[in-house]
């Protein structure tokens, strides 16, 4: 064991803590994602804080939400305590007070820089999943999307959906020779072409909207939109940036803050191009309280957790779930955490019980423990450990002290956080909300008699610039084949890789760029892939 905290860590692996053997994590094994468990008290945040100082040492950038505001304090140089220095030395560290390069985030920002995205990005399963839509409503919002694509309305915020819900409704009023015309007659013939849409189910999808709107989502949903390559940065000593998430307010509305941490998986996964194993992960995402993510969750959305999960290790990201108990994660994600840190458990009830022996059992276990007793006695700050090692094997079960961090331990004040966000890289980026021209203000010149109809502004056919490349590439996937028996062409189109999917439409969206431009730019690509890749994996 070296003397030096800043060595403790070599180039291969962190040091997490010691017992009867040292507990190591293998950086080229980081990115098969991991969970730390255990009840309240038990020292989650703490290693947490470790394995996130240990990644940015080691150049890994890290993204963590921070729920109760005591890991903002890995920004600041930490304090040598009685209670850390009598733990460093039994470890034989020469305990070295550190800070790390942080940068702070808010969904509402208030306590950090805003994080937005548009409408399109988020993409109807996930706002469905937000709305708490059952699935008729899912579908309704399905055909609006669609809708949008085909016509070329830009959803960016919550404005713009609202106003193309409302495009989308059966017209009421007088009918026959009397009648005014109908602005967005052709719009509402193309929402009724996909099947039945209700004023009855539009109108349950608004008042939720009006639902989400009182939580915040108003302030998440916009431009600038993030750029999520703004996490996935290093400082000028070559350390990962550490990205916290301020979630105290944002775990006030739990679908939404749930849903926007599997908005930032799902972009990461489309986003990224495939590495194989790397000597180190590209990103470390930390997602606390992530019982959230899976309580109530329709089977589809646990589907796509379950494929995002198991798929993004090949982008080169881990993801770490942070947890009272392993029993909180479905069985088909625990399945792909391969990383265990498993603090105390308490059974005071049969059912407590019931959960230390299923966490027990989730451990490879150690003929000299008694895993599940065990897990009832360890002490604040010890957990019992087991990580992959060379061929990617999980280690036995340790019991381990946990190592003390360099950094600050709890919150940081209010002066010093201005502080950090004054000095950050991306001040200034995100700060000021753009209201650009997109779905509202285009369905606003349809009613003002101002905006030519679809078909006439873009050569008669097709809807938009949006229709007119969605027909292309639905030609080519055979998506624009009606549902049935697939063809051969759509058999081998599903099962074409996503990065060859993502090539293909990349290559049409560049292009298309350079003429386009702005949000409705942005936005061609969300549209093709969700339209044409979407369809195919649905089948």
């Amino acid at each position: 064991m070296t003397s030096d905290n800043k060595t403790a860590d070599t180039d291969e692996k962190i040091f997490i803590g010691k017992g009867e053997q040292t507990a190591w994590l293998a950086l080229a094994l980081a990115n098969r994602h991991g969970l730390v468990t255990g009840a309240t008290g038990t020292g989650k945040t703490v290693s947490l804080q470790v394995m996130a100082e240990g990644f940015a040492r080691a150049g890994v950038p890290v993204f963590a939400a921070d729920i109760k505001g005591d890991l903002s304090g890995i920004s600041e140089v930490g304090e040598a305590k009685d209670f850390i220095l009598k733990r460093a030395g039994e470890m034989g560290l020469n305990f070295q007070p550190d800070q790390f390069s942080t940068v702070f985030w808010d969904v509402f920002g208030e306590q950090g820089h805003p994080v937005r995205a548009t409408v399109t990005e988020m993409g109807p399963l996930l706002l469905s999943r937000m709305l708490d839509l059952n699935d008729v409503q899912e579908g309704v919002l399905n055909v609006a999307f669609r809708v949008a694509d085909e016509n070329g309305l830009t959803l960016i915020d919550m404005k713009d959906l609202r106003s193309l819900l409302d495009a989308i409704a059966p017209a009421g009023g007088r009918k026959g020779p009397d009648a005014e015309e109908d602005p967005y007659a052709e719009i509402r013939k193309a929402a009724q072409s996909f099947g039945n849409v209700s004023k009855a189910t539009i109108g349950t999808i608004q008042r939720q909207l009006l639902v989400l709107e009182n939580q915040g989502g108003t302030k998440f949903f916009g431009e600038p939109a993030l750029l999520l390559k703004d996490f996935m940065k290093t400082d000028s000593d070559g350390r990962g940036m550490v990205n916290i998430l301020v979630a105290d307010k944002l775990m006030q509305s739990p679908r939404l803050y749930a849903t926007f941490l599997l908005w930032m998986l799902s972009e990461l996964f489309e986003e990224l191009p495939e590495a194989g194993d790397l000597p180190k992960p590209k990103l470390v995402f930390f997602f606390d309280e992530a019982h959230l993510l899976f309580n109530d969750a329709p089977k589809a959305l646990l589907d796509k957790i379950e494929q995002v999960v198991r798929l993004i290790r090949s982008k080169g990201v881990g993801v770490y779930f942070v947890t009272q108990n392993p029993i909180d994660v479905p069985d088909k994600v625990l399945a792909q955490l391969g990383n265990r840190v498993q603090h105390a458990l308490r059974a005071f009830t049969p059912r407590d019980q019931k959960s230390v022996n299923a966490a027990a059992q989730t451990f490879r276990p150690n003929p000299k423990l008694d895993t599940a007793r065990v897990i009832m006695e360890l002490g604040k700050g010890e957990a019992l450990v087991s990580f992959l090692e060379g061929g990617g094997t999980p280690t036995m079960v340790e019991r381990v002290m946990i190592r003390p961090p360099t950094a600050r331990i709890g919150p940081i004040t209010l002066e010093e956080r201005k502080a950090i966000m004054n000095k950050s890289p991306v001040k200034g980026k995100y700060d000021t909300a753009v209201d650009a021209e997109s779905a509202y203000e285009m369905l606003q010149k349809r009613v003002a008699g101002t905006a030519a109809p679809a078909d006439a502004a873009n050569g008669g056919g097709g809807g938009g610039i949006l229709g007119q490349i969605g027909s292309i590439v639905g030609t080519i996937f055979g998506t624009n084949v009606r549902r049935g028996r697939l063809s051969t062409g759509q058999v081998i189109a599903r099962d074409v890789t996503r990065s060859v999917t993502n090539k293909v439409v990349g290559g049409i969206v560049a292009d298309l760029g350079k003429s386009v431009g702005g949000s409705l730019g942005s936005s061609v690509g969300r549209a093709l892939v969700r339209g044409a890749l979407g369809g195919l994996l649905r089948r």
